[in-house]
């Protein structure tokens, strides 16, 4: 239905529970190296727990990588805290890639410049600077999800 794409990951308890959320919203997980940790870490499985074998999960070595194996034009998002545009403002189809960046240094610039018109965010308070990945990838998927739900009720 959805991929979910993870550039650089680095704290294995949120990509653990990033995998477990894909497998209950019937989603693809993207890695993009390098990771900062093992992908059989302990810790990506005891937050996947028993769902990581389920995963429909693509490992890519690098962003060229990825870009070189999937065509990637307006159906994609980037969330980002650079920008103004709100992820519910967003148009969300059957297959759209959902970008998010490392937990210390997001999506790489060049990247989000490439994509401007589809950078979203997660509207925030003043007091706070960003959200925890794994919550941010729940809030935006689960848009998605809203959007498309007929189509979301009658995937396997």
């Amino acid at each position: 239905m959805f991929n979910l794409v993870l550039v650089h990951p680095q704290i294995p308890n949120n990509t653990g529970a990033i995998g477990r959320l894909c497998v209950n919203a019937g989603a693809t997980l993207h890695i993009i190296k390098p990771i900062a940790f093992d992908i059989d870490e302990k810790a990506v499985r005891r937050a996947g727990l028993d769902y990581w074998h389920k995963l429909d999960l693509h490992v890519w070595e690098s962003l060229d990588d990825f870009f070189a194996n999937n065509t990637i034009v307006n159906n994609a998002h980037f969330a980002t805290t650079k920008t103004d545009k709100p992820y519910f403002e967003a148009e969300f189809k059957d297959g759209d890639y959902i970008f998010f960046g490392s937990e210390t240094a997001g999506i790489p610039q060049d990247i989000l410049e490439r994509y401007k018109e589809q950078n979203i965010t997660i509207p925030m308070t003043k007091e706070g600077r960003s959200l925890n990945l794994a919550i941010s990838t729940g809030i935006v998927l689960y848009e998605a999800i809203r959007q498309n739900y007929t189509l979301f009720k009658e995937h396997p």
